[in-house]
């Protein structure tokens, strides 16, 4: 294909490198313009699910008053899980003719366990399973806690490909691929084949950086604000330096967008990034040129001034950073794991709105 041949910036970047991109939502609109352009996956949380359906309500709320007839008895919360299950194999179907040419490796949409359930590796791996069988190409969102990689563990021995989130450092990596390992060794110490199993880490590269800015004000904090931009990209390729010396069998998934050097730093890395419709509309309308960056090494001076003067970088770039005891109580983790269940419990408030319509409205 010759060069004025690609569609998009991010097209050429899943054609001619081995990066590759993922949607991240599971709205119908924005997974086939993601498709055209490239994108091998997908991928949802609470609050994308929520977003979704109020942008694509009159696409859902027919279907949300079916299923309310269909289930007199359920809450508002089983009707959410239910429509939650149903947008993620929806979206799958679009994603199916890159799964069954890539051999399962490619082409799979990620749905999340309930964020609730972060402190709980037995009810994350029971859910993980269950949704393992709704599509054959499912993937399985569980948060990095502590609990978290016990059932990253788990649910990879019982052949569940799954998708590490709520992970911003290389601790977190680390200790997800770790638990890979160990349940892949398990499944095939039980005689079953995992060759088409893909299991992937995400290191949320933006809300690293969010959570070092809310630090530098917390504690008025002098610096180049500009150096702060740096920081989750600085803690994604180190993870992808270990993960390749150590030969992890786990991938590497960039995601929470805030800036291009969060595409264009990874370009030509194996890796996956699983960018928001808006971002990508931005990227490919930019003049960024695709090449290869993914060896290239942040700038030194930054890395200095970050390693000394903001401890939660030093804890999120160091792969001995932290222990999983400490996981849970990671500023980005405790934020993050507080966003997704605020988004949760709105989406369930929208569903709640149509099932027992405010007569005061």
């Amino acid at each position: 294909m010759a060069k004025g041949d690609y569609k998009s910036p991010l097209h050429q970047t899943a054609m001619t490198t081995k990066t590759d991109f993922w949607n991240d939502s599971c709205s119908i609109e924005e997974l086939e313009y993601a498709i055209a352009h490239g994108a091998v996956g997908a991928t949802t949380n609470p609050v994308i699910v929520g977003n979704v359906l109020k942008k694509e309500l009159h696409l859902w709320e027919g279907r949300i008053r079916e299923l309310v007839q269909e289930m007199p008895e359920a809450t508002d919360e089983d009707i959410t899980w239910k429509l939650n299950e149903e947008m993620a194999v929806k979206a799958g179907e679009l994603l199916l003719p890159v799964f069954e040419r890539e051999n399962g490796l490619k082409g799979r949409i990620s749905i999340q366990t309930n964020a609730k359930y972060y402190r709980n590796w037995k009810a994350m791996t029971d859910q993980a399973v269950y949704f393992n069988s709704l599509a054959p190409n499912m993937q399985v969102k569980m948060p990095v806690t502590e609990a978290g990689v016990k059932a990253v563990e788990e649910s990879t021995a019982q052949g569940v490909s799954i998708n590490a989130t709520v992970s911003f450092t290389v601790p977190q990596a680390v200790q997800v691929a770790e638990a890979v390992e160990r349940g892949l060794k398990r499944r095939r110490d039980a005689g079953h084949d995992t060759s088409t199993m893909s299991p992937i880490c995400t290191i949320m590269v933006g809300r690293l950086d969010d959570w070092l800015k809310v630090v530098y004000n917390k504690e008025k904090i002098t610096t180049d604000p500009g150096y702060l931009e740096w920081a989750g990209v600085a803690a994604f390729k180190r993870a992808y330096e270990i993960f390749n010396e150590r030969g992890y069998s786990t991938r590497l998934l960039a995601a929470a967008y805030r800036n291009h050097f969060q595409w264009a730093e990874f370009i030509g890395g194996d890796v996956s990034m699983t960018i928001p419709y808006g971002w990508q509309k931005r990227f490919n309308a930019s003049d960024v040129e695709v090449v290869d960056r993914m060896d290239n090494p942040v700038d030194p001076v930054i890395l200095q001034e970050l390693q000394k003067k903001f401890k939660d970088f030093r804890r999120a770039y160091e792969p001995d950073g932290m222990e999983p005891k400490e996981f849970d109580f990671y500023g980005a983790t405790s934020r993050t794991l507080r966003s997704f269940i605020s988004g949760y419990e709105e989406t369930c408030g929208v569903i709640r709105d149509i099932m027992l319509p405010n007569p005061d409205a």
